[in-house]
């Protein structure tokens, strides 16, 4: 059973809208928004804190509520500086890579503005609830496929 942060109304009802914007979540089923709604945990930031670095375990899902982030990473081992890769803004999210195929944090996410405000998501509740949701999906799509008899008639 995920945990549950407990989060004001007005809270849930701003998180509501952030997730109906994001793909990802946007098409779960009810009960998985609840459990989402639950699990996910406010996070504040300030200018210059680092919210994921390059090369570390990913932990989290995130999703920008409000303020501005960068994203950078090293290019090449060798380099000296990093390259600046993207500005996240509200409603937009980062770092389900890394849990999804168990990778390390593939660049460095930096708080931008003078504060930030995030939803974080765990990664075993992302991972029971996206993975399954994705994994249902397909199934699904699969067994339409098999039925609709023109594609029966072509080679793979």
């Amino acid at each position: 059973m995920a945990q549950v942060h407990e989060k004001k109304p007005e809270e849930i009802e701003a998180l509501k809208v952030t997730l109906s914007k994001n793909l990802i979540f946007s098409t779960l089923n009810p009960k998985d928004k609840k459990s989402i709604l639950d699990a996910i945990k406010g996070v504040k930031l300030k200018a210059g804190d680092t919210v994921i670095k390059q090369g570390d375990d990913g932990d989290n899902f995130y999703l920008v509520e409000s303020g501005l982030l960068n994203c950078s990473k090293f290019i090449n081992p060798d380099d000296k500086e990093e390259t600046f890769l993207k500005e996240y803004r509200p409603g937009e999210s980062f770092g389900e890579l890394a849990l999804l195929y168990n990778a390390p944090r593939a660049a460095t996410i930096v708080c931008k503005s003078d504060t930030a405000d995030l939803w974080a998501l765990d990664r075993n509740t992302y991972n029971a609830i996206i993975k399954t949701a994705v994994q249902k999906k397909r199934e699904k799509y699969e067994s339409f496929l098999e039925k609709v008899e023109i594609l029966k008639l072509m080679e793979i």
